[in-house]
């Protein structure tokens, strides 16, 4: 038997991904989390996986009633039809005074009791998945760590008896980790919510321990969405080579390709930076619909600007969007950074490569995407691991970056230059009268490039460059001293 085929699957691909193939069959397992981090759901998910498999399904609530449990599968769209619920829940006998005990305390009973009516369920049902949701309610009945703990333990080891594998769902509301309980199980997995200071709760997912078993470590995204709990497992660039025919993306544009050596080649990364306005997104965009023209697919996902108007934007300098869009040569998406996490966006960019075999792929702007993490650094490892990953698939990536300011010194929120192959640097300046672009090469790793300034257009026919600015001084400062003739400069008259 192998180890995939003796693992019980999660139900959620992400975790299964996580866990090397799922649970080992016929151990307890600890899932553990504040309300609302989405325990419940996995194990809803985990036992309507086993029932797809034609496995016998128990799910024991100590907390919720199963109306309450039906409720939330049929937010999902899912039927229970196939799994067990047994409510164990103190009745409203429980409010009766005959009830009451004089002489023991009440606690010994419940707990008798309740652990009672779990093993009859078991040797009615003999199931092979069992969800235990409410161990925070048995430590309450057990009323010391101790005795809780020998309770836990003789539960396990039926349970292990009787071939079952089991999830124990434990509220970690209370701050404090319980390491008894943590110790006794073969594997915990922690679920944890982040709530930023704006836009939605974050939810994450990690692996604490897993006896005698690989797993991905560190924490991985998670969602829950219409449909169950998604999870996005930590990008591992190593494990994704794939051998690729080295090309080179042209431009179409001879001065463009000029300045960058000859183009973009495939597998490299681009950086493109400057102030805001000066053409980062329609130069980006430019490329994209190049790669679209010669027949490949491009992506480009749009952290900042609204879909409609760059749409409007692009077609105002004579880039057509609309055929390439609905020849599904060229996909526009607009990403909210503030409903996303970067897990999930990550995993959006390679299912688009691994799926549709993207060749380009647009990230506009590094900004938006920066906003969605919570610290600078963390920004870095995730876009070093992204850009690796598409490196090693043979896409090719242009990123954009606007910095602060307009003209002379300007900052960036995160300095990513030193990760991307190439890095192209806009600038306005000014002369005769008029607030002027530039455009140069700063580096490029997989080749020589052009080390002149040359004037960018934007115009009505599209992107222009001019010949090099070799009669200007200080052009990246902003403002420039002349030392020769106009000529070089683009005039109105110029445009096509």
């Amino acid at each position: 038997m192998t180890a995939s085929e003796d693992r019980a699957a999660t139900g959620i691909a992400g975790l299964d991904d996580v866990l090397g193939g799922g649970f080992a069959r016929n151990h307890t397992y600890l899932v553990e989390g504040t309300p609302g981090a989405g325990k419940t759901t996995v194990g809803l998910q985990f036992l309507l996986e086993g029932a797809r498999q034609g496995e016998r399904c128990l799910y024991v609530t100590l907390s919720e009633t199963a109306d309450e449990l039906r409720a939330v599968a049929a937010s999902h769209g899912w039927s229970l039809e196939g799994v067990d619920l047994f409510e164990l829940i103190a009745g409203e006998d429980m409010l009766d005074a005959a009830q009451q005990q004089s002489l023991l305390y009440s606690a010994d009973l419940e707990l008798g009791e309740a652990t009672r009516a779990i093993l009859e369920q078991m040797e009615r049902l003999k199931p092979a998945r069992v969800v235990l949701d409410g161990i925070a309610e048995i430590r309450l009945l057990a009323q010391g760590a101790l005795r809780f703990r020998r309770q836990i333990l003789a539960l396990k080891q039926y349970f292990a008896r009787h071939g079952a594998t089991v999830l124990l769902l434990d509220d970690t509301s209370s701050g404090q980790d319980d390491v008894h309980l943590r110790s006794i199980a073969h594997g915990v997995v922690l679920l944890e919510q982040l709530i930023p200071a704006y836009g939605a709760e974050r939810r994450r997912l990690r692996v604490v321990k897993y006896r005698g078993s690989r797993y991905r470590g560190g924490f991985h995204d998670l969602a829950i969405e219409t449909g169950g709990v998604r999870v996005f497992p930590r990008l591992i660039a190593a494990e994704h080579r794939k051998p690729f025919r080295g090309e080179v993306m042209t431009s179409g544009i001879p001065e463009l390709d000029a300045v960058l050596g000859g183009g973009l080649e495939r597998g490299t990364s681009t950086l493109v930076t400057g102030p805001a306005g000066c053409g980062k997104s329609l130069l980006a965009l430019h490329y994209a619909v190049r790669a679209a023209e010669q027949g490949h697919k491009a992506v480009a996902y749009l952290f900042d600007e609204e879909l409609g108007l760059l749409l409007e934007r692009a077609t105002g300098i004579g880039i057509d969007l609309d055929g390439h869009i609905g020849a599904g040569r060229l996909v526009l998406e607009s990403v909210d950074a503030a409903e996303l996490s970067p897990g999930e966006f990550a995993h959006r960019v390679c299912d688009r490569v691994e799926r549709d075999e993207a060749r380009l792929v647009v990230i506009d702007s590094l900004n938006g995407y920066y906003a969605a993490m919570p610290e600078e650094q963390f920004l870095i490892l995730h876009m070093h691991e992204l850009l690796s990953y598409l490196n090693r698939r043979g896409a090719v990536t242009i990123l954009t970056m606007a910095q602060h300011g307009l003209i002379g010194d300007m900052r960036t929120p995160a300095d990513l230059t030193y990760l991307s192959d190439g890095v192209v640097l806009l600038r306005y300046f000014e002369a005769g009268g008029r607030v002027r672009r530039a455009i140069s090469a700063i580096k490029k790793r997989a080749g020589a490039h052009e080390d002149t300034i040359r004037e960018f257009r934007i115009t009505g026919q599209g992107l222009r460059l001019g010949d090099p600015l070799a009669e200007f001084h200080g052009v990246l400062r902003g403002v420039p001293s002349y030392v020769g003739r106009p000529e070089p400069l683009l005039g109105a008259d110029d445009e096509p």
